[in-house]
């Protein structure tokens, strides 16, 4: 199926080093947002701004590593994926370090703009990685193993961002951030291996690459698992962008504390991640994919259920955490099922995947402050609408393949969950 074999790095080894520098490659998002999180508020208060001002500095952040992945991934296609992460992650560096000297919030939103962009390219490049090295089933158990990995930058950093508030202002965040970068610029220059060969590499020019875009935007099953996986991960953003207000703020809960819940929940996408790749074996990634949506649909559900009922802040951390840990199973099988069929694409399907998961979090972000941040409702209402969505979305899937794709799996063309 998918060609694969016509591709031998499909069964090209992978050392627990270069596991664990692809999964801290792609928490360049985690890193960037979750660890200023606890420092959000401060902020605004430092520049006197409205609160959804101060949450553009989460979406411009989220632009780059959007629109990045756009550009990005089709390069690593054509020169391979060494030196644009190289490049991509000393520049991330560089626009952290220039971000902990912002001397106004406008300057630091476009700073944050430049800091995504550079950030892309490891999360873009480590996803295309993996599907030179891996295909089918075994790549989706390489995926959720990622999860794992970098499931351990949400748990952190949000934690030693509101320990960094002790030591100063929200400003050694990104200092602390420059850090980051500049070691895994070390490590990267010395771990990472190329992985697209160069008889694979594509020499396509802009006309070409757009006809790429337009088979995957016409690729029914692509972009529904895209999808998928953007609104689970959009509900997310939701949650990402509005509880620093809602738990502080709202619910009087100290940075200490709300960075202690952000750990749960991050530990619940770990903790997903790895129950994924021990099953994906066994049931199929489409199988773990749709558990994962059952999942976050359940989670708001109980949101919507303990905001009309006024059930506290109790009820309403269990909600986030089933929507938030959901993204474990999700987001891993959906992005393996969705590049299955492009091996020799791999950078530009990643690319396409990434844009769909950050532009959807670009929107929300402003979104959740816009509608004021002295109630819980603008965050529950945006996370029930995009995981409403989602199920309605996976339901479709159920029943088209149901229709569609009895005969092919009889026939054995298709693998019954991991398609």
């Amino acid at each position: 199926m998918n060609g694969d074999a016509a591709h031998g790095a499909a069964e090209l080894p992978v050392s627990r080093t270069l596991l664990v520098l692809l999964g801290a490659l792609s928490a360049f998002a985690p890193l960037s947002i979750d660890m200023y999180l606890p420092g959000l508020p401060a902020m605004q208060r430092e520049f006197h701004a409205p609160a959804s001002l101060a949450q553009a500095t989460l979406t411009a952040c989220l632009v780059g590593l959007a629109g990045a992945q756009l550009f990005i991934g089709p390069l690593s296609d054509r020169i391979g994926r060494r030196r644009p992460l190289l490049v991509g992650v000393a520049l991330y560096a560089a626009a952290s370090l220039a971000c902990a000297a912002a001397p106004s919030l406008g300057v630091l939103v476009g700073l944050r703009l430049v800091q995504g962009a550079a950030g892309a390219a490891g999360i873009v490049i480590a996803r295309a990685a993996v599907r030179d090295l891996r295909s089918g089933p075994s790549a989706a158990r390489l995926f959720s193993l990622l999860v794992v990995v970098n499931g351990l930058a949400p748990a952190l950093a949000p934690v030693l961002g509101a320990q960094l508030l002790r030591l100063g202002s929200w400003r050694v965040t990104f200092v602390a951030l420059t850090v980051i970068g500049a070691v895994l610029l070390v490590f990267a220059a010395l771990r990472f291996p190329e992985t697209l060969e160069v008889s694979r590499r594509r020499s396509s020019g802009l006309t070409e690459q757009l006809h790429t875009y337009a088979r995957l935007l016409g690729d029914r099953r692509f972009v529904t698992y895209a999808l998928l996986s953007g609104l689970v991960t959009g509900a997310m953003f939701a949650y990402i962008s509005g509880s620093p207000f809602v738990l502080e703020d709202l619910f009087g809960i100290s940075p200490a504390g709300f960075s202690g819940i952000f750990a749960m929940n991050a530990a619940g996408i770990v903790a997903a991640g790895q129950l994924g790749a021990r099953l994906v074996g066994r049931v199929g990634a489409r199988v773990l994919l749709l558990a994962g949506v059952a999942e976050a649909f359940l989670g708001a559900l109980v949101l919507v259920g303990s905001l009309a009922l006024g059930l506290g802040v109790g009820p309403m951390i269990l909600g986030l955490f089933l929507v938030v840990s959901a993204v474990g199973l999700v987001s891993p099988n959906a992005t393996a099922l969705a590049m299955a069929d492009y091996p020799d694409a791999a950078g530009s399907a990643s690319g396409l995947l990434g844009v769909g998961q950050f532009v959807i979090g670009a929107a929300l972000a402003p979104l959740v402050g816009a509608f004021g941040t002295h109630t819980a409702v603008p965050m529950v209402c945006l996370i029930g609408a995009f995981l409403l969505a989602a199920a309605l979305l996976a339901g479709m899937l159920v029943v088209r393949d149901a229709r569609q794709g009895r005969s092919a799996v009889l026939n054995g063309e298709v693998t019954p969950g991991d398609r």
